[in-house]
């Protein structure tokens, strides 16, 4: 139960979550169903949840299932490519969706006002990139989890999966694509308010909106004290826990918690831009998340794709990224962001990952330089018959890279990070893409490094089987369940 006393008075939760982001909004909820009697308390910054990066306009909202993103599949110098990393997104979306199935048989989500099936396809130009994504075919194909995968290089074929990429496409270009038919776009921002409200409806959620953390610091072990600023004053919380699942403003708060684990870490921020079209005529026409190569030299950040996305319950498509760099580690953050993450514990490591990834510098400074016409003749490659007066530039949400500081010296890292202090009383989540999709399987990670011995009682246990039939085993190893699995989702999220 929540203890608090006359306003301006400390009380107390069991667990405080920084950011009502997707993170926390899951971390919340797996707390939740794990231990009906928890107290939380969840902190935002901004008006509501999930408004800054979880908003469905500040992402690309694609189920990241590694079924048609072709960065998370490298080529290797024998030729083949490497699959740990697709096999291990794969799986965690699945868990994401294993636990939406569980909540929506609950009554706790309606499926249909968040998620949308949609087809994931990779498409490539060119001889080279052809025999790459043969080989990358091949390989993904040979696995249960992806082995509903199709390959074409049939001009027809292709007209019906993507119709808008193939035409006015010359006849003579080499195009090759592969499908899964079961992805999916998600709209991580409505899937934040349903978690919310869920939470707030059952008791155990207070939400405190407009409100800053200005200090944390430890009361002694597993205590904390967090000095919290709103409109209509301030107070102060204690708890055992604390979860900073600010985005690109957990870094800073992770740097004033004074743990040592945070001395090794900096950040990168990097802004996005996409063209976006809601035009009912094209919307209607293209149906999959189309994702492609990015150009020899550019960072992974830096694929391409179309996206049909739903946001609002309304159709439209998206294409991008178009990078770019500001000092924010928010979208509505402060440009001294960036200058105020330095500390003489990381200056080193940032100084060394900017002379290791000059082609990352080059390719911020030619997109800063991009004009509509350059943005839009990008547009053109991927769309010959695009027209311009059909698309428009939106803003997307801010990313934060990680540097972190290895005994080879400094190193971005991409994906998310999970750094948590040595008594497991504090963590935080530092990264970007796929965070959103694999969110249950971090912060299940979460959990067994924070919460181990509830983890290992046995009603957690039996509560975690329940909600995620298949935890504790691994689907990849296990065809049969990785089949079961889908059955249930499909069946529980309506995916027909």
């Amino acid at each position: 139960m929540v203890v608090s006393d006359v306003a301006g008075s400390q009380s107390r939760y069991d667990a405080v979550l920084v950011g009502a982001g997707i993170m926390s909004a899951t971390l919340a909820a797996l707390l939740h169903e794990l231990d009906p009697e928890l107290s939380l308390l969840m902190v935002e910054r901004l008006q509501a949840p999930g408004l800054e990066s979880s908003a469905a306009e500040n992402n690309a909202g694609t189920g990241h299932a590694a079924n048609c993103e072709l960065n998370y599949t490298p080529l290797q110098p024998d030729g083949s490519v490497a699959t740990a990393k697709a096999l291990a997104i794969n799986t965690a979306f699945e868990r994401s969706l294993e636990f939406w199935a569980s909540l929506t048989e609950k009554g706790k989500l309606l499926p249909q006002q968040f998620l949308h099936l949609v087809p994931h396809i990779s498409v490539v130009f060119g001889d080279a990139d052809l025999a790459f994504l043969h080989q990358r075919f091949q390989q993904l194909s040979a696995l249960p989890a992806f082995a509903s995968m199709q390959w074409s290089t049939d001009v027809a074929e292709l007209a019906e999966w993507m119709p808008l990429v193939m035409e006015g496409r010359a006849n003579a270009e080499s195009v090759a694509a592969t499908c899964i038919k079961r992805g999916t776009d998600v709209d991580f921002g409505l899937l934040t308010g349903a978690y919310v409200k869920s939470l707030q409806a059952s008791g155990a959620l207070e939400l405190s909106c407009g409100c800053e953390v200005v200090h944390l610091h430890r009361l002694g072990k597993h205590q904390w004290n967090l000095d919290l600023k709103h409109s209509s004053g301030s107070r102060s919380v204690q708890t055992p826990f604390v979860f900073l699942g600010a985005g690109g403003g957990a870094l800073p708060l992770l740097q004033r918690s004074g743990i040592p684990e945070a001395a090794a870490y900096a950040g990168f921020p990097v802004s996005g831009q996409w063209l976006v079209c809601s035009e009912p005529g094209l919307t209607a026409r293209h149906h999959a998340k189309v994702y492609g190569k990015a150009k020899v030299g550019a960072p992974p950040m830096s694929v391409p794709h179309l996206d049909s996305r739903w946001i609002d319950g309304c159709r439209s498509l998206l294409f991008g990224p178009y990078a770019g760099f500001s000092s924010k580690f928010l979208k509505q953050g402060s440009r001294l962001d960036l200058l105020r993450s330095v500390r003489r514990s990381n200056f080193r490591s940032m100084l060394e990952v900017g002379f290791k990834n000059f082609d990352l510098v080059t390719y911020l400074l030619s997109e800063l330089q991009q004009s509509e016409k350059d943005r839009f003749e990008t547009l053109k490659q991927f769309l010959p018959n695009a027209q311009l007066n059909d698309w428009k530039l939106s803003v997307a949400g801010q990313r934060v890279q990680i540097i972190k500081r290895t005994a080879e010296g400094g190193r971005l890292q991409m994906g998310t990070e999970v750094v948590s202090a040595q008594d497991g009383s504090l963590a935080a989540l530092l990264g970007a893409s796929p965070g959103a999709s694999t969110a249950v399987t971090v912060m299940l990670e979460v959990l067994q490094r924070c919460w181990s011995e509830r983890m290992a009682s046995e009603s957690w246990q039996q509560r975690l089987r329940k909600l995620l039939p298949s935890y504790g085993h691994d689907p990849n190893s296990e065809p049969l369940l990785l089949t079961q699995m889908r059955i249930r989702s499909n069946k529980l999220l309506n995916f027909t």
